[in-house]
């Protein structure tokens, strides 16, 4: 089956329903496709996609499986024709590591989204030339990014603070999971978004990530991706 019969494949597999979560006046919708969709705005966001990842790993000589990839590609592709966005605004590590073949098959499918805006705060992942976002048609930008009230960054560790005015912050960078305990000292690690007093952090994008185990406050929202379900935990 070649790379588009897959796409078309995938896209006929559901999710569930989006989730909406009223957050300082604004209007977010968490997907169980790891991502989130800012009403107000017209905004897709989303983070650590890290794609490349497993043609990285086959150059190393590990056999790990390019359908990871597709299906990454396949759930921003009905994310895209769900939502509609006009913009897509990744919270860094968008791209693994080094140019290979997967991301030609990207320009290529970028190439059908030409309309939608692509901007990208560079995680430290993004290591590739200027010269292919330029050909990809990806706005970077180096440390943050401000939009309404919020900033957005990679990683939280950077400061978003606009005219002395301290702005709630989206980040992704540590691929974040809540541990749920079960009977018979059962636990299961799921990933989530995560909603502290200053920031959130977005789930990595990438079903080929770890998560790093996070300690929320009473006071914080955590929701966790159950399957195809996003349900609310804290």
């Amino acid at each position: 089956m070649d790379f588009y019969c897959v796409i078309f494949y995938l896209a006929t597999k559901k999710l569930s329903a989006p989730l909406r979560f009223l957050f300082q006046q604004q209007t977010l919708w968490l997907s169980p496709a790891r991502c989130i969709f800012w009403e107000e705005e017209n905004v897709l966001i989303l983070s650590d996609l890290h794609f490349g990842k497993s043609g990285h790993f086959r150059k190393s000589g590990i056999g790990i499986p390019q359908n990871i990839f597709k299906e990454d590609l396949q759930r921003l592709f009905s994310q895209i024709q769900f939502f509609n966005p006009k913009v897509l605004l990744i919270t860094g590590d968008m791209f693994h590591s080094h140019a290979n073949k997967e991301l030609d098959f990207f320009l290529k499918w970028r190439n059908d989204f030409a309309p939608i805006e692509f901007l990208l705060i560079r995680g430290n992942h993004d290591i590739l030339s200027k010269k292919f976002y330029r050909q990809a048609n990806i706005d970077v930008y180096e440390n943050r990014f401000s939009l309404n009230n919020f900033c957005f960054t990679h990683d939280i560790s950077t400061q978003c603070n606009e005219e002395e005015k301290e702005l709630f912050t989206f980040s992704g960078h540590i691929h974040p999971g809540i541990k749920m305990n079960g009977l018979g000292n059962q636990s299961l690690m799921l990933p989530c978004f995560y909603f502290g007093e200053k920031y959130a952090v977005l789930p990595a994008f990438s079903l080929f990530t770890g998560l790093a185990k996070i300690k929320p406050s009473p006071s914080d929202h955590v929701f966790a991706l159950v399957e195809d379900q996003v349900i609310k935990v804290q």
